[in-house]
């Protein structure tokens, strides 16, 4: 039963306060703590491609055992993604975000103690299941304590930390593997465990998210620390601003229940059809290649260990350039637009390297794909972030997180089989085949995005969906 209301309090009166409010140190220090866990996300992704020049060696691995130990915490994710992203509409945001760290942190520490293959194989399976559901929930959050204008920034500022988390994992591994060996790298993961026992008693839930389930009076009760928090720093808070949007019901009346088939409905199954086009797209080639480049470089072109995880670290840190570029772009020149051109950007240097190896006969050498792969990473991973800043933006509160998470599961997806077709084009091909083929998947992504993306700039998230 809801409980009533005070007077005068309704879901539309507490969007716009929300909407009305200046970015404070308030929305950068609830970036920063969400980010801290996002970061450890990315760094748990990476490590295993890090740690696997070491293994594939130790353990004398093929290149489809290779393929199928990264695709396998794929796997877990996609997993991951549905379970969190449906907790997170059931039971708010910040609930969600602390037991999916929780997951990713400890198994994180479990795949420090993997013996031999089939054991890191299921520890990094059921890891998997909390990495998938930690970064779509944040991406719900940050959305959702943002205005319109320059929410793309905002949002993109705090996702630049998934790329920073890439990187790390590269910086560390590179110093840390041959070191004091391969199990530091998840030993380091475990880290944000501890920031999931803290989480809850940091931040405040999503005010969007109570406003969505009826519970006005702690969705203001949010709003008004924020407000107070602006004004005890003397920032002056501007009048709420009307916007258009459906209408909402009685003041305690929560909003319609989450049923996922809504994803279909006639309103949103072009967003969704487009959204998870561009996921995949976006993620078969990014991780396709950020996991794989380091192996590459070690078992295909025979460079030392230090070496190759130097190559492999020059894409990350493009990928860094290109998280950075996106962010202070994207809300001048656009979503879909941005989209479009990052993808056929991208694909350029993936597809000149098989016209490379055609020149010189069939080879390439490690020089040529680093600086390719980085030119074209560039852009890949700006879509990568990009993607988790648009998708919470075309659904309504009531469906962000698991329209989010559903559309993460085509990350996965892209992020599953990718890895596994470099291995077996490995075995029966050339690198040029593998290129090639990233090239053509980064096409189909700008082909997708020209077609029928929607615009969401600058829009309030109420009036960009009913």
């Amino acid at each position: 039963m809801i409980k009533p209301e005070p007077a005068g309090l309704s879901a539309h009166s507490i969007i716009a306060r929300l909407e009305r409010l200046p970015i404070t140190s308030w929305h950068v220090r609830a970036r920063m703590i969400v980010g801290a866990a996002t970061f450890f996300d990315a760094f748990d992704v990476l490590a295993i491609s890090v740690v696997l020049p070491v293994l594939a060696g130790q353990w004398h691995l093929s290149p489809s055992r290779v393929g199928l130990l990264i695709s396998t915490g794929f796997a877990g994710q996609l997993a991951g993604a549905f379970l969190f992203g449906w907790a997170a509409e059931k039971f708010g945001r910040l609930r969600a975000m602390v037991y999916s760290i929780a997951v990713f942190a400890c198994m994180s520490l479990a795949c420090a103690f993997a013996w031999n293959y089939t054991s890191l194989f299921v520890c990094r399976t059921i890891q998997g299941i909390g990495i998938g559901g930690e970064v779509p929930v944040a991406a719900a959050y940050i959305n959702e304590i943002s205005k319109a204008r320059g929410r793309g920034r905002f949002f993109l500022l705090y996702e630049i930390v998934f790329g920073m988390g890439l990187t790390s994992a590269g910086l560390v591994g590179y110093w840390a593997v041959p070191r004091i060996g391969w199990q530091s790298m998840f030993i380091l993961g475990a880290l944000p465990a501890f920031l999931a026992l803290a989480l809850r008693r940091i931040l405040p839930e999503s005010p969007r998210w109570l406003v969505s389930k009826g519970r006005l009076a702690e969705a203001d009760r949010v709003v008004g620390e924020m407000e107070d928090y602006a004004q005890q720093r003397g920032i002056r808070i501007e009048p709420p601003a009307p916007f258009t949007t459906r209408p909402f019901t009685t003041p305690a009346a929560p909003e319609p229940s989450t049923h996922w088939p809504e994803l279909f409905s006639p309103t949103y199954l072009r967003r969704t059809l487009t959204v998870w086009a561009l996921w995949f797209c976006c993620y078969f080639v990014s991780y396709g290649l950020t996991t794989w480049l380091p192996t590459i470089y070690r078992t295909v072109f025979k460079l030392d260990i230090a070496t190759a995880l130097r190559f492999g670290l020059a894409t990350n840190l493009a990928g860094l350039l290109g998280d950075l570029l996106v962010a202070f772009t994207i809300d001048r020149i656009g979503r879909r637009t941005w989209f479009a051109w990052a993808f056929f950007l991208g694909a350029l240097p993936l597809a000149a390297l098989p016209i490379l190896a055609l020149r010189a006969a069939g080879s390439l050498s490690a020089i040529q794909v680093m600086v390719c792969a980085s030119l074209s990473y560039v852009f890949v991973a700006s879509n990568s972030v990009a993607c988790y800043l648009y998708t919470p933006e075309i659904y309504p509160t009531r469906l962000r997180a698991l329209g989010s998470s559903i559309a993460t599961a085509w990350l996965r997806a892209g992020s599953a089989v990718g890895p596994v077709l470099v291995g077996l084009l490995l075995t029966h091909f050339d690198l040029g085949a593998v290129f090639l083929m990233f090239g053509l998947v980064s096409l189909a992504g700008a082909v997708a995005a020209t077609l029928f993306a929607t615009e969401t700039r600058e829009r309030v998230l109420e009036e960009i969906s009913p």
